[in-house]
């Protein structure tokens, strides 16, 4: 048993390690993606520049980035309404089903009683009796235009 804990614990940190490792190597190439990024802005702002004029250049390129910047925020916060409402859906679906799993459980239980079928049926019949007034004491449409 000693064995196959050892075996284990070597295992998940060998991994921990190579993850670290691959963190680190992703860190420094976003850095320098990052820094040829900048590189290739200052570039067109001054291509741009020689162009149009230095202020001009300024203008488009805060006007630019402004925009972009109210994007991002646009899709983060469309998105992220997105996942609250997949979130609530999936609370809801989850909620019916332990719900749904506890009645079907508890039913024999209840039934094998008389208390237990009377504390079921009557609900349900209640429930259908409810359902079928409803149905009943809606006023048709063409009763609704002759009374008018």
């Amino acid at each position: 048993m000693a064995l196959i804990g050892s075996i284990a614990t070597g295992e998940a940190s060998e991994a921990l390690a190579r993850a670290r490792q691959s963190a680190m190597i992703y860190l420094v190439a976003a850095i320098l993606l990052v820094l040829g990024l900048v590189f290739l802005l200052i570039a067109a702002f001054i291509a741009l520049a020689r162009e149009i004029g230095a202020l001009q250049t300024s203008l488009w390129f805060g006007g630019g980035f402004f925009i972009i910047g109210l994007l991002v925020i646009l899709l983060h916060r469309l998105a992220a309404k997105a996942r609250a409402r997949r979130i609530a859906r999936q609370r809801q679906a989850e909620i019916k089903t332990v719900v749904s799993t506890a009645a079907v459980t508890l039913l024999p239980a209840l039934l094998a009683s008389r208390t237990g079928s009377i504390a079921v049926l009557a609900p349900l019949a209640a429930a259908l009796g409810y359902g079928v007034w409803k149905e009943n004491s809606r006023r048709r449409p063409d009763m609704r235009s002759r009374q008018d």
